[in-house]
């Protein structure tokens, strides 16, 4: 599993691919606002709000706007499931091609994304100069 992972988070921070989004929020559209989707925060600390295609989901990218509206990461929600299946994701959408850091958490289920799954945040900016405290 481990090796998984690293792979998956390798493949994530290479990708090089369009720019998902708008540098500010919100993002054009088919991208809607999390919290109107599902019962979560309109702004969560340590991640920003939260946009989504609703198609996407539950994988995503959620592109992840700070408290001035500024994009600081694109967010992909991994379900375990899939990934002890093999499941390939590629061609994966980004907010931005600069990547500063790639963050793989661990997360036990939220609304929107009950199953067990892995955060992999694609950090555009430095995560402690963000304002998603």
């Amino acid at each position: 599993m481990r090796q998984l992972l690293t792979i998956v988070v390798a493949l994530l921070a290479l990708v090089a691919v369009a720019c998902a989004g708008s540098m500010n929020a919100p993002p054009d559209a088919p991208y809607k606002k999390v919290s109107d989707l599902v019962p979560l925060p309109e702004f969560l600390p340590g991640m920003g709000s939260l946009y989504v295609q609703p198609a996407t989901l539950p994988v995503g990218p959620f592109l992840a706007y700070d408290r001035e509206g500024m994009l600081v990461s694109t967010i992909y929600m991994v379900p375990m499931e899939e990934m002890q299946q093999h499941k390939n994701f590629t061609g994966l959408a980004v907010g931005s091609d600069q990547v500063k850091k790639v963050d793989l958490t661990y997360n036990a289920g939220h609304p929107g994304v009950e199953a067990p799954h892995y955060h992999v945040t694609i950090w555009h900016v430095d995560p402690a100069t963000a304002k998603v405290k």
